[in-house]
């Protein structure tokens, strides 16, 4: 067996960033040949993330980007299982790396993500490399591509919770900023009633349905209630028509007509690693 010397643990340490044990071992196993232990700590990387597949990962981070021209943002959130995990050094840099990667080719899923190369590496490989490292699953809980005329970004403070709003034109900064603060806090299911999938539609009428049998209603006022629901639903979830958070006495539509009569937001994202 070849001897292990410090110097070289540290070499595959520097190569690897694996812990230095696991850095020894490897090279143990290898006999000292660098590559082989470096093919020894991925394969270590790959046997946790398989053994952890089943756990939640619930922290992380979410980062939001949009290109030099306003016109092109990715949002992505790399999961992890702790908050402890979440804050270190290496977790924060891979996830960064990955949102400097996605702005850059703008790939269009998150397969396609996971396959682009960043410093030799697949995305894919990096996170399995990390999940050795850490001991921790680590995956991409999300991943959304958005296009617009101008986009506006909004991280929360503590990396959890991450929004991008397209508008039909430029707008203020801080009318973006307000409308992308907007989407973080109230979670809006559409931009207006129009843009509302149809299932949620359909379901909101379902329930309208339901709560006015229960409240013994008039079969033939069944419906006319339901459509009332229905239209309280939208006032409340859809983004233009909720109240504003900065000035409850006028909706979101209004402040941003008030801005700039012909400003539009045309669609959003919105990704949080809490709900």
């Amino acid at each position: 067996m070849a001897e292990i010397k410090a110097t070289d643990v540290a070499k595959l340490r520097k190569m690897t960033g694996a812990g230095m044990m696991d850095c020894k071992n490897a090279l143990a196993e290898a006999n000292g040949d660098f590559d082989r232990a470096q093919e020894i700590i991925r394969e270590k990387g790959k046997l946790v993330a398989a053994k952890r597949a089943d756990r939640e990962t619930t922290e992380g981070a979410v980062i939001a980007k949009v290109d030099s021209n306003s016109k092109e943002g990715i949002l992505v959130a790399l999961g992890c299982e702790t908050d402890f995990v979440a804050k270190t050094d290496d977790f924060k840099t891979l996830a960064n790396k990955i949102a400097n990667a996605a702005i850059g080719a703008l790939p269009e899923t998150k397969d396609a993500l996971e396959a682009i190369t960043v410093d030799g590496s697949t995305i894919a490989q990096l996170i399995s490399d990390q999940t050795g490292k850490s001991g921790e699953k680590h995956v991409i809980a999300s991943y959304e591509r958005i296009s617009g005329e101008h986009l506006v970004f909004y991280i929360h403070m503590n990396n959890k919770l991450a929004t991008i709003v397209a508008f039909n034109k430029n707008v203020p900064v801080e009318a973006g900023k307000d409308i992308a603060m907007q989407v973080a806090a109230m979670n809006p299911v559409a931009v207006d009633k129009s843009a509302c999938p149809q299932a949620i539609v359909e379901r909101e009428l379902q329930i309208g349905r339901e709560q006015a049998r229960l409240e013994n209603k008039p079969e033939n006022m069944i419906e006319k209630i339901a459509e009332g629901k229905l239209n309280k639903f939208f006032k409340e979830n859809t983004l233009i028509s909720q109240d504003f958070i900065k000035d409850q006495k006028i909706s979101v539509g209004q402040y941003l007509k008030s801005v700039d009569p012909e400003a539009a937001v045309t669609k959003f994202v919105r990704f949080s690693l809490n709900d």
